[in-house]
C-alpha cells in the first residue's frame, strides 16, 4: 500500500507543480485528472483495507517539531477515505466543464484549480493522520484551502460575508479541538493516538467528560450541528458548485469521522448522557435543517440546510450506538453506527447529485431563485431526471439509497425505545418521532424544489431559454444517480465493507442471519428483515402494470396532444402556478413559533378611489433565530470587550516593558 499511497501524493504534487508552469488555460484540465486519479487511487486503497483487513502505518519522526508524524490507514481511516473518492470522483469530471466560464478574464482559474487540490489532498490526508499534532496540521490546511475556495467569487459582498462567517467558526472549533487533544494528551503523557486510546481507561471522570464535549464543540461545528450551523448555509452556497458537493457531501463528514474517532474510539465508551447529548442534538439538527429547507427560496441555500439535517440523522445514529456500547449491548450498537456510516455514505451520493444538479440549473439561468425558474424539465432533462433520482433518495423513497439507511437508523432508535430506563426510553422516543417528522417534511421539501424547479412553465425568460449542460456535467450528474440506486438496492454487498470500520459494526453483521440475495438485510432473531431488491423488483412490475393493462384492453395507441386544463381558463400563464412561497405557507403557519414570519405590506391606492388598488406588494422572511438570538449578542459582547483591551496598546515602549515585568512577576508567584 506504500506506493499507492505515495502515488496519491505524487499525483497531487506534480499537479500543483504542472499548474504553476503550465498556462492557465490547462488550470481545468489537470485539476480535473489529478481529482479523478487521485479519487481512484483513494477508492482503490479505501477498498484493500475494507477487503482485507490489512493496515499501514508509517512514521516521519523529524517531520515536525512536537514529536514528528504518524500516519496510518486502518478500517476506520478506509471508510472516510473511501467516501472522499466517491464524492470527489464526480465533482472533479463535473467541475472540468462547469469551471469553463472561469476561463474569462477575471475568472482566476489557476487560483481555484491549486486551492481544490491542495483541499482534496487534505482530505485525504485528515483521516490517515494518526497523532494529535499531524491531525491538527492537516486540518488547518484543509480549513484554509476550503475558506480560499468559499471566497473564490469574493466580487460578491454575500460571499466575503460567508467567509467570515465559516472562517470565525472554522477557528472557534479548532482551539476546541486543540483543548481536547492537548489535555488529553497532557494527562497520558503521549499525543499518539495509540498512547491515547490505552490511557483513556485511567483518566478522571471529569476530565474525559470534559474532553467528549471540547470534542463534540470542535467536530460538531465541522459537522454542522445545530447551534454550531450558522456557517453552512452562507458558505456552501457561495463556493463554485463542484465545490459545494464537495464541502456537503465530503467535508462535513470529517467532523462525523473526528466523533468517531476521538468520542468513540479513543475515548471508548462512556457514561449514557454522551449518546443521550448527541441524540437530542442529532433530532434538533435534523428538525431545524429541514424546517429552514422549506422556507428557502435560494436553491443551493435549501440545499445547504438540508446537509444540516441529514448531519443530524448521521449523530442520531451515532448516539444511539454510543447509548448501546455503554450498555453492553454490542450487537445494537453496531446496527446503530453501521447505519450512521451507511447514511454518510448514501449522504454523500444524493448531495453531490442534488448540488451538482443545482449548479446546472444556476450555471444555465444563471440564478439561484426558485421564482424565476419553471419548466426546466423539457430544456434540462438529464439535469431533471438526475435531479429527480437525487430527490427520491434523499425524501427515503425506496428502492434508493437514502430509504435503506434511514430504515436501519430506524430499526435500531426502536429497541432502544425499549430499554428499562425511563430517561433512556424518553430520549429515544423523542429521536424516533423527530426522525419520522424529518422524513416526511423532506419528502414535502423536495416535492417543492424539483416541482417548483423543472414542472409547468418557465416564470422567466432565463428559464425559458435555459439549455441542457456539457457531457462531462451529465456523465458525472448519471454516475452518481446510478450509484444511488445500485447503493438502494444491493445494500447487502455495501454494509459488509462498512463493518470493519467499528468493531461492533463486524460483530452486528457477523450475527446476522446469512443470506446469498444481495438485495436482502437480513437481521437475528427479533430485529426484521427488509428485501430491497425484491422491492425494487415489484415497483418495477407496479410500474409496467398500466401499459401492460392497456395493451391486454386493447387501448387505442394514437397519442393525443392537449393543453393542461387551466380551470376554464383558456391560456394558461405563469401567473397560475403554485410559486414556492405558497407551496411553503402551511408549513410556515404551522411551525410559526419557530419562524416568527415578519412581513411588510405596501398597498399602492387609485388616485380616484380609495377602494381601488393599483398594487399590493407583499415582502416577507423569516426570522434567523440562531443568528438574532444567539450568535449576535455573542458577536456584540467581544466587540466591546475588544475595545476595552484595545485600551492596553497605547503605544508606549515603557508600558509595554511594565507589562513583561508584571507578567514575569506573576509567573514566579505562581512557581514559588
Amino acid at each position: 500500500m506504500t506506493w499507492l499511497i505515495a502515488l496519491l501524493g505524487g499525483v497531487h504534487a506534480a499537479a500543483l507543480l504542472a499548474l504553476v508552469a503550465l498556462p492557465r488555460r490547462c488550470a481545468r484540465p489537470v485539476c480535473a485528472a489529478a481529482g479523478i486519479l487521485g479519487a481512484g487511487l483513494a477508492l482503490t486503497l479505501a477498498g484493500i483495507v475494507l477487503v482485507s483487513g490489512a493496515t499501514w502505518q508509517v512514521s516521519l519522526p523529524s517531520l515536525f517539531a512536537l514529536g514528528g508524524a504518524t500516519f496510518r490507514l486502518d478500517a476506520l481511516s478506509a471508510w472516510l477515505l473511501g467516501l472522499t473518492g466517491l464524492g470527489a470522483l464526480p465533482a472533479s469530471w463535473y467541475g472540468f466543464g462547469y469551471a469553463r466560464h472561469y476561463d474569462a478574464p477575471g475568472g482566476r482559474p489557476r487560483q481555484l484549480a491549486i486551492l481544490t487540490l491542495i483541499f482534496l489532498g487534505s482530505l485525504y490526508a485528515v483521516p490517515l493522520a494518526h497523532d494529535a499534532v499531524t491531525f491538527l496540521v492537516c486540518w488547518e490546511i484543509l480549513s484554509l484551502s476550503s475558506y480560499g475556495l468559499v471566497i473564490h467569487e469574493s466580487e460578491r459582498p454575500a460571499v466575503l460575508e460567508a467567509g467570515l462567517w465559516y472562517a470565525a467558526m472554522t477557528h472557534a472549533g479548532v482551539v476546541a479541538l486543540m483543548g481536547a487533544f492537548f489535555s488529553f494528551g497532557a494527562a497520558v503523557g503521549s499525543l499518539d493516538f495509540e498512547s491515547l486510546r490505552a490511557g483513556a481507561a485511567q483518566l478522571d471522570p471529569g476530565l474525559r467528560n470534559a474532553i467528549f464535549v471540547m470534542t463534540l464543540i470542535g467536530f460538531g461545528s465541522k459537522a454542522g450541528m445545530v447551534p454550531l450551523h450558522v456557517w453552512l448555509p452562507k458558505a456552501h452556497p457561495a463556493a463554485p458548485s463542484h465545490i459545494s458537493a464537495l464541502l456537503s457531501g465530503v467535508m462535513l463528514k470529517l467532523g462525523i469521522y473526528g466523533l468517531l474517532r476521538l468520542g468513540v474510539d479513543l475515548l471508548g465508551p462512556g457514561p449514557t448522557w454522551w449518546g443521550a447529548s448527541l441524540l437530542i442534538l442529532g433530532a434538533a439538527s435534523a428538525l431545524v435543517g429541514i424546517l429552514y429547507a422549506l422556507m428557502e427560496v435560494d436553491l443551493k441555500r435549501l440545499l445547504a440546510f438540508s446537509s444540516v439535517e441529514n448531519i443530524g440523522l448521521i449523530l442520531i445514529g451515532i448516539g444511539a450506538g454510543m447509548i448501546f456500547l455503554q450498555l453492553g449491548a454490542a450487537t445494537l450498537a453496531g446496527l446503530a453506527l453501521l447505519a450512521a456510516l451507511y447514511h454518510a455514505v448514501n449522504h454523500t451520493l444524493f448531495k453531490g447529485l442534488l448540488f451538482l444538479g443545482a449548479g446546472a440549473v444556476v450555471q444555465t439561468t444563471q440564478t439561484r431563485h426558485l421564482e424565476r425558474y419553471g419548466g426546466l424539465i423539457r430544456r434540462l432533462p438529464w439535469t431533471a431526471a438526475c435531479f429527480l433520482v437525487g430527490a427520491a433518495a434523499i425524501a427515503a423513497l425506496p428502492p434508493l439509497n437514502g430509504f435503506v439507511s434511514e430504515w436501519l437508523i430506524f430499526q435500531a432508535l426502536l429497541r432502544g425505545s425499549a430499554l428499562s430506563a425511563l430517561a433512556l426510553k424518553l430520549v429515544f422516543t423523542i429521536a424516533i418521532a423527530a426522525l419520522a417528522l424529518t422524513a416526511g417534511l423532506a419528502a414535502t421539501c423536495f416535492v417543492r424544489a424539483f416541482g417548483i424547479t423543472f414542472l409547468a412553465l418557465p416564470r422567466s425568460s432565463d428559464a425559458a431559454e435555459a439549455r441542457e449542460v456539457g457531457f462531462s456535467q451529465r456523465a458525472a450528474m448519471i454516475l452518481l444517480a446510478g450509484l444511488c440506486l445500485a447503493f438502494g438496492i444491493l445494500p447487502a454487498l455495501v454494509l459488509p465493507l462498512l463493518a470493519p470500520s467499528l468493531p461492533a459494526g463486524a460483530r452486528f453483521l457477523r450475527q446476522t442471519a446469512s443470506t446469498d440475495w444481495p438485495g436482502r438485510i437480513a437481521t437475528p432473531v427479533g430485529f426484521t428483515t427488509l428485501d430491497t431488491a425484491g422491492l425494487a423488483l415489484l415497483l418495477l412490475l407496479s410500474l409496467a402494470l398500466v401499459p401492460l393493462l392497456l395493451f391486454a384492453l386493447r387501448a387505442a395507441r394514437g397519442s393525443r396532444i392537449a393543453d393542461t386544463w387551466g380551470c376554464g381558463r383558456v391560456v394558461h400563464t405563469p401567473r397560475m402556478e403554485y410559486t414556492a412561497s405558497a407551496f411553503a405557507e402551511p408549513i410556515l403557519r404551522i411551525f410559526a413559533s419557530l419562524y416568527q414570519p415578519r412581513r411588510s405590506i405596501q398597498v399602492v391606492t387609485h388616485a380616484d378611489s380609495r377602494y381601488f388598488r393599483d398594487g399590493i406588494s407583499v415582502e416577507s422572511e423569516i426570522t434567523p433565530w440562531f443568528e438574532e438570538r444567539l450568535y449576535q449578542p455573542l458577536v456584540r459582547g467581544l466587540r466591546s470587550a475588544s475595545l476595552w483591551v484595545r485600551r492596553v496598546q497605547a503605544g508606549h515602549v515603557h508600558l509595554y516593558l511594565t507589562y513583561i515585568f508584571l507578567a514575569l512577576l506573576a509567573l514566579l508567584l505562581l512557581v514559588t
